[in-house]
């Protein structure tokens, strides 16, 4: 099993590479590697120019994985994505034309303005990391991490995706405008060069499965669990809450919160990081009554009063292990 610190050590590295680039934002990059531990798919969604896309090269430039980069538009097919089973003349045989899903990390750029048909070819790549041609399957590489940028639904073009693809993806995070001193930092460090060019990959293929495999490892105690439960029954009863969430995203909460507890360190998952990561794992699971889709903040709103409601795990958890 891999060491707890070699842990802390790695993904502190990939932290440091992608700190040359992206200006702060300390706990969206956090939430970008649990996404990365748990092997979950994750999108970045904020208004243009706030630096999804560039989070997401940043990434990929971090990690000597394949990396492939998609840009969704509305003409945009399914076998653009997945691939084609075209005639080779010369050979006298039908060939597989391999799409950009196989890959290790497929940065979707904008799906939201992508139509629901090419949306939805990404649901089996996503959920079962395989992708089936003319009826044939074909397995994907490991890792397989979908990162998705998407604008807000209110912009011209755009489709909202439905429930059932959101709810696919682990997180959804906001990049949100920078602070006046962390844009005077990306003025002057852009203003003479990019430095996105610059990364160096500093983890391998082999070593992120090694990371990945330990986080089933950690420890989460029967309490966490159950306060995992509280919060995630909460939603499904609330009177302002149409659709609360789903079996899958609370195991998904699980996952997010081992992962979590391996980047800080810890063997272990504690209330808190259930807590940090209820909005970013749940809020895009939430449909409310009065509304076709869930609005950000007004979830994220009610789910900060389901979590103040919902009585914290108080016993040291080190001792009840």
């Amino acid at each position: 099993m891999v060491q707890v610190q070699e842990i802390s050590a790695r993904l502190q590295a990939i932290k440091d590479q992608i700190a040359q680039v992206v200006v702060g934002k300390e706990e969206v990059v956090e939430h970008v590697l649990v996404a990365l531990l748990a092997s979950g798919h994750l999108i970045l969604e904020d208004v243009p120019g706030t630096g999804k896309t560039l989070l997401a090269k940043s990434l990929a430039k971090s990690l000597q994985c394949d990396f492939k980069r998609v840009q969704f538009t509305a003409d945009l097919l399914p076998s653009d994505i997945s691939g084609i089973n075209f005639y080779n003349q010369q050979a006298g045989r039908f060939e597989l034309r391999r799409g950009p899903v196989f890959t290790n990390i497929l940065l979707a750029d904008e799906l939201n303005r992508a139509t629901p048909r090419t949306q939805s070819s990404l649901l089996e790549s996503m959920e079962e990391r395989q992708v089936t041609i003319d009826g044939d399957t074909h397995p994907l590489q490991k890792p397989f991490i979908v990162v998705a940028t998407q604008n807000p639904i209110e912009n011209h073009g755009t489709f909202p995706l439905p429930e059932a693809q959101l709810d696919r993806f682990m997180m959804r995070i906001s990049m949100g405008y920078p602070s006046r001193d962390e844009e005077t930092e990306i003025l002057r460090r852009f203003m003479v060069r990019d430095p996105l060019p610059d990364l160096a990959p500093v983890i391998g293929q082999e070593d992120i499965a090694r990371l990945q495999a330990a986080v089933p490892n950690v420890s989460c105690h029967a309490d966490v669990l159950q306060y995992i439960l509280s919060i995630v029954e909460a939603t499904r009863a609330h009177e302002e809450i149409a659709n609360g969430v789903s079996p899958r995203g609370s195991l998904q909460l699980v996952k997010a919160s081992q992962a979590r507890a391996l980047l800080r360190g810890r063997d272990y998952v504690s209330p808190d990081d259930v807590k940090a990561l209820v909005p970013a794992v749940l809020s895009h699971r939430i449909v409310l009554k009065d509304m076709l889709g869930a609005d950000r903040r007004r979830t994220e709103s009610l789910l900060a009063g389901i979590v103040a409601q919902v009585p914290v795990p108080t016993e040291p958890l080190l001792e009840r292990r």
